[in-house]
């Protein structure tokens, strides 16, 4: 169980900051419900779908790569950081150039003609995002969880900082304010910037971020090994793909709203879609911090004798996680709701179905793990571009009808499409004896327990969430059931 001890414990020190970081995000959505109307909060929402993606593109697979051949045994671990890191400062550094270049036309082609600043500053974000990212990979690889939590939590508290600053406090102080002190807040503050405010904050963070992070790209030996390069270029770039069509699968349908539906509805439902997804958060939050301790994980315990059965047993303790979180949110919905403002709780009805896509998203990346140990990585760029095709098809066809609720049920579609594809090739090429009975019984058990709660909707809420608790209570005595390790587990942790 050393193991399994060690990945919890990184998962909790690296999802610290994540967790933390997010929450706090999380908690800045009701702000944003309610400083921004739903046109508004679309534009937050459009713009964070471009730094998604391209982010994927400027680090073009080079953590992944940066995990697999520091691992190589007699492998230079500081000549593989060096010649990630320069790679990705080279390519960042002429994205920043040729967009702010050109920014005029890019903003015309965005209907942001008006806000050419905006596409200024997504630049910077991104091109400095991607390069922190080899930095703070570097620090998962050295096993320095602590570090990774403090630098990545600095820079949360300074975006959130000045989020409340300009969002809240500038505008208190020019109402509120001695008459003596607004000239001096006009001089900072432009009431005109409005959700420009939010991108400003994050630029800010970010070069924080990239300062603290500094001593970890000074600390080497600076080489650029183009061999090396080659070989870890060979190995990212299916990744790379794989990262464009999941991010098609999980952002598309943003964009689509935007242009599938008429011009004068469009914004006002993508920003609706975008702050319901947000409820969705906490699930992610689950995954990605997850995903920073498990992926070096995995790749530092494949060679034992028992890695396969132990990949297996953290598939279900996984599953078992992200259902339970799945219940909490979706039984007390009615609390839930009210971090979004008024004006957006007509989505809410999509986020059991967003719930679970976010399931299907968490079980096809534990899946993952059996092509890039096995360095296929050609394998996720194909399931992630039949996801995107999966997606793009779905989405054109439903949008228009149901509007963002087609959108919702395309990526449930799409998730459990290519988690299935993902565990059925993966069988045949790394098999890993997954549990597939329990895993279903599972996933059943939790989806039952969340129907059942739906006859409970006429009860007054003192005893409504009470029967509740009690149901999530049920689900997780059913799963003690179900996985029969997991009572050993708990009987350990009792003692």
């Amino acid at each position: 169980m050393n193991p399994l001890r060690r990945l919890a414990g990184q998962t909790a020190i690296y999802g610290l900051s994540n967790i933390l970081g997010r929450i706090i995000n999380f908690l800045l959505v009701p702000l944003y419900t309610r400083v921004f109307i739903p046109e508004e909060y679309g534009i937050v929402t459009e713009m964070y779908v471009y730094v998604a993606f391209l982010l994927i593109v400027l680090t073009y697979g080079m953590e992944t790569a940066l995990f697999r051949f520091s691992e190589n045994k007699g492998g230079n671990k500081d000549a593989v950081f060096s010649t990630a890191f320069l790679s990705v400062l080279l390519t960042s550094s002429l994205f920043i150039f040729l967009v702010i270049s050109f920014r005029i036309p890019l903003a015309e082609a965005m209907r942001y003609g008006g806000h050419v600043y905006y596409i200024v500053l997504l630049a910077l974000i991104v091109g400095l995002d991607a390069i922190a990212a080899i930095p703070y990979a570097r620090l998962r690889v050295r096993n320095r969880p602590w570090r990774f939590a403090l630098i990545r939590f600095s820079g949360i508290i300074v975006n959130i900082g000045l989020v409340l600053f300009f969002l809240v406090f500038c505008p208190w102080l020019i109402e509120n304010g001695p008459e003596a002190l607004v000239p001096v807040v006009e001089k900072i503050y432009n009431e005109q910037i409005g959700v420009g405010y939010v991108f400003v904050a994050n630029l800010a963070a970010t070069i924080i971020t990239l300062l603290l992070l500094s001593p970890e790209m000074f600390r080497v030996k600076w080489n650029f090994d183009t061999i090396l390069f080659r070989q870890m270029l060979i190995f990212a770039l299916p990744l790379l793909v794989a990262g464009m069509a999941g991010w098609a699968n999980e952002a598309l349908d943003k964009l689509l709203l935007k242009y599938l539906l008429p011009e004068n509805i469009a914004m006002e439902q993508l920003g609706i879609y975008g702050a319901v997804y947000k409820l969705s958060m906490l699930m992610t939050i689950f995954v990605q911090a997850y995903r920073f301790a498990a992926e070096p994980f995995f790749f530092a315990e494949a060679s034992q004798k028992n890695a396969r059965d132990m990949f297996a047993l953290i598939m279900n303790y996984f599953i078992i996680g992200l259902l339970t979180i799945f219940l909490l949110i979706t039984l007390f919905i009615d609390l839930v709701k009210h971090f979004i403002g008024p004006e957006f709780h007509e989505g809410i009805s999509i986020v059991p179905v967003l719930l679970l896509a976010n399931l299907f998203l968490g079980i096809y990346w534990n899946l993952s793990i059996w092509y890039k140990l096995t360095a296929k990585t050609h394998y996720g760029a194909w399931f992630a571009i039949i996801g995107a095709c999966i997606t793009l098809v779905l989405n054109i066809w439903w949008i228009p009808l149901f509007g963002y609720h087609g959108a919702a049920w395309a990526t449930l579609v799409c998730y459990f499409s290519i988690a299935l594809l993902s565990y059925l090739t993966g069988q045949k090429n790394y098999k890993i004896p997954y549990n597939i009975k329990r895993i279903g019984l599972l996933v059943t058990t939790a989806i039952g327990v969340h129907l059942l709660s739906k006859l409970t909707g006429s009860l007054p809420a003192a005893w409504m969430y009470p029967v509740h608790l009690a149901f999530v209570a049920m689900f997780l005595l059913a799963a003690a059931f179900i996985e029969p390790s997991l009572r050993r587990v708990i009987q350990q942790v009792r003692r």
